[in-house]
């Protein structure tokens, strides 16, 4: 039998080699038309036919995707009998130190934002209340509108001309990363940067949006580098981090990023590995749940040390708040504009509404002057308030907080929570989607705690309820409906409140809420997935491809490649050398994936006439237990495979028995089809 007829193996868009660059490389150089097919690499295989919608749905989805797979080959197995015990140990160790980083950086950033977004706003609020009660009125505003529009324009800059990945909540990119799409930009530490202070100035800009959502993906993007061993861009590499120089590693770091991320947003380190498992990761590990736990609760260790300390007055303006507790030059332009519409509703709107006694029997200031608080002077008597400017004058968690406040029934007169649930929920629409890091959890909450108080006091001749109750069930009724999320935000919700009683309420809206937003459409950020064009691969498959086979779809034309091949070797005969030679000159992780920066191209490599002319083994490094599938296989229990396994690629062989081609399945063609 002829050498080429044994050992021949066939090479997918991923490279069927050990996890490293390659994959990622093999893909580009087989794709590049340029190569031609006198390329002594390439072989077309003149038997293969491909459906043409295959082809265009395959086109539509130019995002490569991560390879989740073990690729069992001679060094891999080999590896790992070589092991030693304390290697062993030494990775499970370094997993669960990197829980701990991940968690403690998330929880120092997440103070850190708090920290920030109270001093700097709350200093605007402090000049712009000393000049209001000088009755200078218009140097006021226009204060007041200069630091908004200041603030918008720098978040807006570090977006547009740093790190345009870092616009808007990063929950959607994240959801894709851990489907399997592989986008750079997204976790990249530029991207992290842009994301933490953008962050800062959006929210300290007074703009309806949240940190929550932009916490999450810098959670996953902290855990990235980590996961990566630092960046070769900026020169801060760790080459002793090897063991995570792969994709399903760096899943799971990225997984627990996420839950750190909630955890930081909300102190609720239960809620945060939910929303990790609820929403976020396409596949799920019991081992990952105890790191993800044991990472958002360094979170909320971190973050209650440092609150702690602050309540003694030690940082600034900071103290109970920050956390609820009960074209480029265009893009600038337009967060500019909105910062102005916001900062006009913002000061102008509390003009609208009258003064308030405050209530006889309280234990707070009232009213509050130059820092938060639920009763705000703005141009009131003394001994009198302005309920309205109580929710527009403050960061958006004090407003939360205040909606949410127990007690204080007949604290917001009905014609104040109808302007500000109006206005919150048009400033909302408009706000999401400019160029800053923004979140949507916070405009969310915002509006259906308002809604769900105006609810409690209309409602409060004929109801004994707490109206602040009312606007925690209201928060949750637009949570469930707007994110489909129904676990993860109950959690969340307890962990705010710490009040068990309301749970079979919470339960009750959020299945409520979801089933009628379901009868409508996706989540939010099933949509925004969408838009961004991610090639999300759902749970489930489509009905339609029920009707269609493995094979109906399968990429082509095929290329193969023999066992023993040109190109760069190491012998001048065509002979296999075997495991044991190719173990003495390679380490196996010289075959470990780059990081999220420009890895090393086929085509960049400098291969002269004379290395062409000698011959590789790649027998050794071969994946020898791919996944396999006949031709006749459903395309529907195809894509389950493909989901539930987190494969990249599969081998799909004829039913004929005597056919020695098959063909390869990938899931960048799956992807385009369930797109179409």
């Amino acid at each position: 039998m002829d050498h080429r007829e044994s050992d021949e193996v066939v090479e997918s868009s991923v490279g069927g080699v050990a996890p490293g660059d390659m994959e990622s490389n093999a893909s580009s150089f087989f794709d590049d038309e340029e190569m031609g097919i006198s390329d002594p690499l390439l072989r077309w295989q003149t038997g293969n036919t491909t459906s043409q919608i295959a082809v265009v749905g395959a086109n539509v989805c130019p995002i490569e995707s991560l390879d989740y797979e073990v690729v069992e080959n001679d060094i891999y197995k080999e590896d790992w009998r070589s092991r030693k015990k304390h290697q062993i140990f030494q990775y499970v160790l370094l997993k669960w130190t990197f829980a701990l980083l991940i968690g403690l950086a998330t929880g120092l950033v997440g103070f850190f934002s708090n920290l920030a977004v109270e001093n700097i706003a709350g200093f605007k609020w402090l000049l712009t209340s000393n000049l209001m009660l000088k009755h200078r009125y218009h140097e006021a505003f226009a204060l007041f509108a200069g630091c908004n529009a200041s603030l918008a324009a720098a978040a807006s800059a570090l977006c547009a001309y740093l790190a345009p990945a870092a616009a808007g909540s990063g929950i959607p990119e994240v959801k894709a990363y851990l489907n399997g799409i592989d986008a750079h930009p997204i976790l990249a530490p530029s991207t992290l940067f842009v994301k933490i202070f953008g962050c800062i100035f959006g929210v300290s800009a007074g703009f309806v949006l949240g940190k929550e959502g932009p916490m999450v993906h810098t959670g996953a993007c902290i855990a990235s580098l980590l996961g990566q061993g630092g960046s070769r861009k900026y020169q801060l590499t760790w080459t002793w981090l090897r063991y995570f120089k792969n994709d399903r590693d760096r899943r799971d770091l990225i997984t627990c990023g996420a839950a750190a991320g909630v955890a930081a947003a909300f102190r609720a380190p239960l809620g945060g590995v939910l929303f990790a498992y609820e929403e976020a990761a396409s596949w799920w590990r019991s081992a990952l749940l105890w790191r993800t736990f044991f990472t958002t609760a360094v979170v909320a260790v971190v973050l209650r040390t440092f609150i702690y300390f602050c309540r003694s007055g030690n940082c600034g303006l900071f103290g109970k708040g920050g956390l609820i507790m009960r074209g480029v030059p265009f893009k600038i332009l337009h967060a500019v504009a909105i910062s102005l519409l916001t900062s006009c509703c913002s000061y102008g709107l509390p003009w609208l509404v009258k003064c308030t006694p405050c209530p006889p029997d309280i234990l707070d200031q009232c009213p509050t002057i130059g820092r938060s608080g639920n009763y705000k002077n703005f141009l009131c008597p003394p001994n009198h308030y302005n309920d309205l400017a109580s929710l527009f004058l403050n960061t958006n968690d004090d407003a939360i907080r205040n909606l949410f406040s127990g007690g204080t029934n007949n604290e917001f007169h009905i014609s104040t929570l109808i302007i500000f649930f109006a206005g919150v929920y048009c400033l909302g629409i408009v706000t999401y989607g400019i160029a800053v890091p923004s979140g949507l959890f916070i405009p969310v909450i915002l509006a259906g705690a308002s809604y769900g108080r105006l609810v409690g006091t209309l409602l409060g001749p004929i109801s004994k309820l707490d109206e602040g109750l009312f606007a925690l069930l209201g928060a949750a009724s637009f949570l469930g409906g707007t994110m489909r999320m129904t676990v993860s935000v109950c959690v969340i919700l307890l962990e705010l409140t710490n009040d068990l009683m309301i749970l079979p309420f919470v339960m009750l809206v959020l299945l409520i809420s979801k089933t009628v937003g379901d009868c409508f459409n996706k989540g939010v950020y099933d949509q925004m997935v969408k838009m961004k064009g991610f090639p999300f691969m759902e749970a489930h498959a489509e009905p339609y491809m029920r009707n269609l086979k493995a094979g109906d779809v399968v990429s082509g034309p095929l290329m193969t490649l023999a066992g023993v091949e040109k190109g760069k070797g190491f012998t001048k005969e065509r002979v296999s050398t075997g495991a044991a030679d190719v173990l003495r000159r390679f380490d196996p992780f010289d075959f470990a994936k780059a990081g999220s920066g420009k890895g090393v191209k086929l085509e960049e490599l400098d291969i002269d006439d004379a290395e062409m002319e000698m011959y590789v083994d790649l027998l050794p490094i071969v994946n020898r237990s791919p996944y396999t599938v006949k031709e006749t296989m459903s395309l529907a229990k195809a894509a389950v495979l493909f989901r539930e396994l987190g494969l990249r690629h599969l081998c799909v062989v004829p039913k004929s028995p005597g056919t020695s081609a098959f063909d390869i399945l990938t899931v960048e063609n799956l992807r385009g089809w369930m797109r179409i």
